[in-house]
């Protein structure tokens, strides 16, 4: 695939992947590539965990469908993220940002802007939505044929330190790589955060997978072959849409917006 074709064309695969492992050339490439990235002063301090153990994924898929049971129970997350949630493509095309939630169990339509208030909780534990979202969660995640887990390297990763931003700016320079890679060669991805979200989870995560003291587990994704077709998550969302640029660049100054010329 053409790169200016894979940075379009990725996405957050949100629903289920094809029930078969990836190639191992494709795994390889994807590591090669992730190695390619650039680093300060090539510190290359990131560190990967390449889980394909099916007894150590399903551990994984439990921490995540009970995080996220945990998560959506306590109501943290939809007051957390409330801004990103958009209800309408008259709301996304205003304002070119956020995720589209268009996919929502029938009993919960009528109610859609209102689960996501202080006082939604109560409505999605009537209907059981904390616990159909960790059913939901842990089949993604144990239906994942890779996990894929990145370190950093605490002597580089100092979050008081100019070397902690130079680490951090590392980590999305491979992250976007490995994203890249995987989209071009028809693997899709999606970040498993909510064990990040829920007290104590993310320890069972980096104890499980026996990380050691200098490094610091910093992101945690599941990779695999997406089908032609699949059903959607419960509640599921897009997040296609991106604004303008000239709503996101300047010109010389931060009072000129910057618009693009075909003789520049």
């Amino acid at each position: 695939m053409d790169l200016l074709d894979a940075i379009r064309s990725r996405r957050t695969t949100n629903g289920p992947f094809e029930d078969r492992p990836l190639d191992p050339a494709h795994v390889r490439t994807i590591l090669e590539m992730a190695a390619c990235a650039p680093s300060h002063f090539n510190s290359q301090p990131w560190r990967f965990v390449v889980i394909q153990d099916q007894a150590t994924r399903m551990q994984l898929a439990d921490i995540a469908g009970e995080s996220m049971q945990k998560l959506m129970a306590g109501g943290r997350f939809w007051q957390r993220y409330r801004k990103y949630f958009r209800f309408s493509k008259k709301e996304v095309d205003q304002r070119g940002d956020g995720i589209l939630i268009d996919n929502l169990p029938a009993v919960l339509k009528p109610f859609a802007k209102y689960i996501f208030t202080e006082r939604g909780g109560e409505l999605m534990a009537k209907f059981q939505v904390p616990k159909v979202l960790g059913k939901d969660a842990r089949k993604l995640v144990a239906g994942s044929p890779l996990i894929l887990g990145i370190t950093l390297d605490k002597s580089e990763y100092k979050p008081d330190d100019l070397s902690g931003m130079y680490s951090l700016l590392s980590l999305g320079a491979v992250m976007q790589t490995i994203w890249l890679t995987a989209t071009s060669l028809g693997i899709g991805m999606q970040f498993i955060s909510t064990p990040m979200e829920v007290e104590g989870q993310w320890e069972k995560i980096t104890k499980l997978l026996q990380i050691p003291e200098e490094h610091s587990l910093m992101v945690l994704y599941r990779l695999g072959y997406i089908p032609q077709a699949a059903d959607r998550p419960t509640i599921d969302w897009t997040s296609s849409q991106r604004k303008r640029t000239a709503a996101l660049a300047y010109a010389n100054r931060w009072d000129e917006p910057f618009e693009p010329t075909n003789d520049a």
